[in-house]
């Protein structure tokens, strides 16, 4: 062969290495691709969620069966948790449509999930595709972590942590609200994990407030979910540099 063709026939060979060997970050999406927030006309939005009906009382949990449980403060059903003023907490919300064909990449920071008390704490978390979520066992008892998900992409997780040791990490590669986890160990231990496709989402606090900043301007649709009630829909318009409010009633009869 002569050194010319050699030469040409090695270049090419050199460039499809290269392409093979491309770069990727999280979710597939070739490295610089992603979206970045433009702070500078970043919008935000921002609410409140309201339990108008009086919520069902607390219901106190029996955790004799286990008495390394016992040890800490009593527990109580986590399904309603409504401040004085009505504010519900524990409710998702999130940035449904309206972003068009951005991209963002996953947080390499992990959203933990510890079991203290023989709970799951925080109960509902919120987390990217791509995005770890971490689960800890800080208690002096054997725990499990079991997760059935029902989206294709998203393995179930049916794994026993240790008392006072370990960590185990998961990812989800698909979009899901609610995943429910459980404590095979412990039945009445419960979390939720939702999976977004982008980083504006936000879970409500314990007076039922929420923020979700870093939206570019644009008209979106916003959806609250709630484990036991289920979704409220809203349309919002946010402006460059604009803080619009949106609050969703759960308790009013009207479901979406």
């Amino acid at each position: 062969m002569k050194t010319g063709r050699l030469i040409a026939v090695m270049t090419c060979l050199v460039a499809l290495v290269a392409a093979g060997c491309k770069k990727e970050g999280s979710g597939g999406a070739p490295e610089g691709s992603y979206t970045t927030i433009d702070w500078s006309t970043a919008g935000a939005i921002q609410g409140t969620i309201h339990y108008v009906k009086s919520p069902p009382k607390p219901i106190e949990i029996d955790m004799s069966q286990d008495p390394a449980c016992t040890l800490g403060p009593a527990l109580y059903s986590e399904q309603y948790v409504v401040s004085n003023g009505g504010g519900f907490a524990n409710v998702f919300i999130y940035i449904k449509d309206g972003l068009g064909n951005r991209v963002y990449a996953a947080p390499s920071q992990p959203v933990d999930i510890d079991q203290k008390g023989c709970r799951y704490i925080p109960h509902v978390v919120g987390a990217m595709v791509g995005q770890p979520v971490r689960f800890t066992n800080s208690d002096p008892t054997m725990h499990n972590i079991h997760m059935t998900p029902t989206v294709g992409g998203n393995q179930p997780v049916d794994i026993s942590q240790a008392p006072n040791a370990g960590q185990d990490s998961r990812t989800f590669h698909a979009p899901e609200l609610m995943i429910p986890v459980r404590c095979n160990n412990h039945p009445w231990m419960q979390a939720f994990i939702n999976v977004s496709a982008n980083p504006f989402f936000a879970v409500s606090d314990v007076s039922g407030r929420y923020f979700i900043k870093g939206l570019p301007p644009g008209t979106y649709t916003v959806v609250a979910d709630q484990e036991q009630l289920g979704q409220k829909i809203a349309t919002v318009t946010v402006l460059a540099k604009g803080t619009v409010t949106q609050d969703f009633t759960y308790g009013d009869g009207a479901q979406k």
